[in-house]
């Protein structure tokens, strides 16, 4: 997994300006370097999948979830700005799960990948509580409450630039 998200950084390292505008094509692109060799099904899912730790249930219906990602791609690529763009991205694909796995892992490099293009640094997540995290994301999930996502998102977006500038 560790070398998965390494090549998936250098990925977009390489090519920054890919992810000015987003696209199913991408962010398919994404979560198949981070699966790279992983007993993972890629592409959007045609199954079900569960979420541990909360009751919430993602669409189950590949043309549904296609459906609404395009509606997601539409408001990223309206977005003026990039941390916004970022975080709703990162908020979003977790929310709609479009992959059997990696969703989350998906999430965050994208909305790096956003901040990339958009000449920021990047939000490490390293330093952030797992437990807190899975908060933030549960919140989301069942009462469609992005404040503590966003809270952590900004604290950690603020390390980043506080630890490499």
């Amino acid at each position: 997994m560790i070398i998965n998200h390494k090549d998936a950084l250098s990925f977009i390292l390489d090519n920054p300006e890919n992810y000015l505008n987003i696209n199913l094509y991408k962010l398919e692109e994404l979560h198949h370097l981070i699966s790279k060799e992983l007993p993972i099904t890629k592409g959007i899912r045609k199954s079900m999948v569960g979420i541990t730790g909360t009751n919430y249930r993602p669409l189950d219906n590949e043309f549904e979830i296609k459906e609404v990602l395009e509606k997601l791609f539409l408001y990223l690529n309206k977005e003026g700005n990039p941390v916004g763009k970022a975080l709703v991205a990162v908020a979003m694909i977790s929310y709609i799960q479009p992959f059997e796995d990696g969703n989350k892992r998906v999430a965050r490099m994208l909305g790096n990948a956003i901040l990339l293009a958009n000449d920021l640094i990047p939000v490490s997540f390293v330093g952030i509580d797992n437990l807190e995290y899975k908060k933030a994301v549960i919140l989301f999930y069942e009462q469609n409450s992005i404040a503590y996502l966003k809270e952590l998102f900004i604290e950690q977006y603020a390390l980043a630039v506080n630890k490499y500038f």
